[in-house]
């Protein structure tokens, strides 16, 4: 599994703002702030530099492994996407703006918007020593802003369309896809949840004629049943500091969440994706894949010795050539 960790400059400038910080109260302020999200909550509790930091420290590094792990999906499936403008919607620390900025060096056009003053003066401050200091944060509710805001190669809304009730969230999704020239990418936690709100919006936005890049292969209807739900997980390493804000002993963490990638032009590759972490013993490798088809429960003998071979390396996520599954 690729591993998607914090740019150094983004690390340094962490570093640089938690001096002296008291570890103790940024994981009271982190724990605090991760229980009202969890309770359905928004980034109101948020309201100090304090927890701001607390909140980046705790959680940036996942929130960024999603994001990043999310995008390199979409530039496996479209290698030919290179775009220069980037819009980060409910941006929060900017997380997304850094992830995008590492994933395609094209990006030459930052710009943000969120409500919260707290998350745009911490997003301001770290980006001030990298390619993102010119990026512009507008400070606005992303719906009353949104309209204003110019088009963008990519956009990308990452952790946000949660906070939001089922009539601000289609508003918001017709806005995002109007603001999209090419691309639009959004994350949400890997819940029941999660999955049912990318799901309503995937359906919305594919009747406004866009087209699925991933992690479907299709613009079908989602071919999993209840109580299933597509999700997927990245693994990532934490470190002293990560685990003392956390309150963890587990050197690593696991975020589990759902995406989807949208555009304006059709895939034109034949994929699957891996839906769930293969099996593997000495007689195959067993995997459920989602093709163009539907569902597949395939399974891989060991007799194909060049398939097998393949098959090995398959991760969780992981799009794979859809002939596999015919």
């Amino acid at each position: 599994m690729a591993a998607f960790d914090l740019p150094p400059d983004l690390k340094a400038a962490l570093v640089r703002k938690s001096e002296g910080l008291s570890r103790v109260d940024a994981a009271k302020r982190a724990g605090a702030i991760s229980e009202s999200y969890r309770g359905g909550g928004t980034s109101a509790p948020i309201r100090t530099e304090r927890d701001a930091l607390a909140y980046a420290l705790a959680r940036m590094p996942a929130t960024y492994s999603a994001i990043a792990a999310s995008l390199h999906a979409l530039r496996e499936q479209r290698p030919d996407f290179v775009p220069a403008t980037l819009l980060d919607v409910g941006a929060g620390p900017a997380t997304a703006s850094w992830a995008a900025a590492q994933t395609f060096e094209s990006l030459t056009s930052f710009a943000a918007i969120d409500a919260n003053t707290a998350l745009r003066a911490l997003a301001c401050d770290t980006v001030e020593d990298s390619r993102l200091a010119s990026m512009r944060y507008v400070e606005n509710d992303v719906l009353a802003g949104l309209a204003a805001m110019e088009s963008a190669d990519l956009v990308i809304a990452s952790y946000v369309i949660n906070e939001l009730g089922d009539v601000d969230r289609d508003a918001l999704a017709d806005l995002m896809w109007q603001r999209a020239r090419d691309t639009l990418l959004v994350i949400e936690p890997g819940t029941p949840a999660g999955y049912a709100r990318i799901l309503t919006l995937r359906t919305r936005l594919i009747a406004q004629g866009a087209h699925v890049i991933a992690p479907c292969p299709h613009d079908n209807a989602c071919p999993l049943t209840a109580p299933d739900w597509c999700h997927f997980s990245q693994r990532l390493s934490r470190s002293r500091a990560h685990k003392q804000l956390k309150g963890a002993d587990v050197p690593f963490e696991d975020e589990r969440f759902i995406y989807v990638a949208l555009s304006r032009l059709p895939l034109m590759v034949n994929t699957a994706r891996v839906l769930a972490q293969p099996t593997l013993n000495k007689v195959a490798v067993s995997a459920k894949l989602c093709t163009k088809a539907g569902l597949s429960l395939v399974s891989v003998p060991r007799r194909d010795k060049s398939a097998y071979a393949a098959a090995r390396r398959w991760d969780w996520g992981d799009a794979v050539p859809g002939k596999v599954a015919e």
